[in-house]
């Protein structure tokens, strides 16, 4: 496994929404509302993150029938990896300004 996750876009939207409050859990659901991604995409990645020892995660304990819904499973950041989501989310953000610039077509820029 490599030492860390890639940083796609739907990566990195996902982390800077956690990064926002690092101490507060939001739902799958909230996540993708927050980030503008679907929940195809998001809950992989999720996993994913997870996987990598990022986030951590729980379900909510409820009574499903007395709330109407099921369970909602809560993200927010693993306190002991803020620092190296922060170091990645920088190091994602210096490549992309990077491409920017030496392929500004790429990223909506003028393509001359």
């Amino acid at each position: 496994m490599p030492a860390e996750p890639r940083m796609t876009l739907p990566t990195q939207l996902v982390l800077r929404t956690l990064m926002a409050d690092p101490t507060r859990e939001l739902y799958g659901l909230e996540l993708c509302a927050a980030a503008g991604l679907p929940s195809g995409t998001i809950h992989p990645l999720l996993a994913r993150l997870e996987k990598f020892g990022w986030l951590v995660s729980h379900w909510e304990n409820i009574d499903t029938h007395t709330e109407g819904r099921p369970r909602r499973r809560y993200y927010r950041l693993n306190p002991n990896s803020i620092a190296t989501v922060q170091a990645a989310l920088h190091r994602a953000e210096s490549t992309t300004q990077a491409l920017t610039r030496l392929r500004p077509h790429l990223a909506g820029g003028d393509p001359r």
